[in-house]
């Protein structure tokens, strides 16, 4: 089994970092593979809602959410992690997961995302942190994910590196969150083998509220 986790920083090894690793402990310890992506410091481009990806199946800014998507398909959860910036995610994972989401669908790579756990991590000084998670979570809701929750919020408090540890609630509640992700996955995975199948996914209805 494999998870893919986007860290959301700027940082690399900064207090995002941290809560992830916490995880990324647990998944070691029960053998499951990860992966992460760290978006870093530069620029990312927002959707440009050019429709391009509606015709080419991939989005017009050929660069890490193509590669991610392409990924997805053979992962079997994902973790999104994000420091707060004024009560919100970060705007380059904004930006990350407009694109990733709205061009998988358009290419129906959403496949990719259906029946898969996803966990939001939101990471403070102080405030914001739930609006964060909010934010994150919906994602999840409009791609059939099974949104994968802790003994509380999923959520760390620290302003430096060094004091993300110091929050035990929230180390613990990453632990927990990876545990509850990994027996979701391997319920996810023993459905498959007793052959319980996927629910079938009704398309083609779109409500526009402005009348004709």
């Amino acid at each position: 089994m494999k998870v893919m986790i986007v860290n959301g920083s700027s940082h690399e090894n900064g207090t995002t970092m941290v809560a992830i690793n916490e995880m990324i402990k647990v998944f070691d310890e029960e053998g499951v593979e990860t992966e992460v992506i760290q978006l870093g410091s530069k620029p990312i481009p927002d959707c440009l809602q050019c429709n391009y990806c509606v015709k080419n199946g991939r989005c017009v800014f050929d660069d890490e959410v193509n590669e991610f998507v392409e990924k997805a398909a053979d992962a079997d959860g994902f973790v999104f992690a994000s420091p707060v910036y004024y009560a919100h995610p970060s705007g380059r994972l904004y930006s990350f997961l407009d694109r990733v989401f709205f061009s998988s669908s358009c290419a129906d790579g959403s496949a990719a995302f259906r029946f898969k756990p996803g966990a939001a991590i939101a990471v403070a000084r102080r405030g914001g942190t739930s609006a964060t998670f909010d934010g994150i979570n919906k994602y999840f809701g409009i791609s059939q994910m099974p949104v994968a929750g802790s003994t509380y919020w999923n959520m760390v408090h620290g302003l430096r590196a060094n004091d993300a540890p110091k929050d035990e609630e929230g180390m613990q509640t990453m632990r927990n969150l990876a545990r509850n992700m990994i027996w979701m996955m391997r319920c996810f995975e023993a459905g498959k083998q007793a052959g319980v199948p996927y629910p079938d996914t009704e398309t083609g209805a779109t409500t526009n509220f402005i009348p004709r």
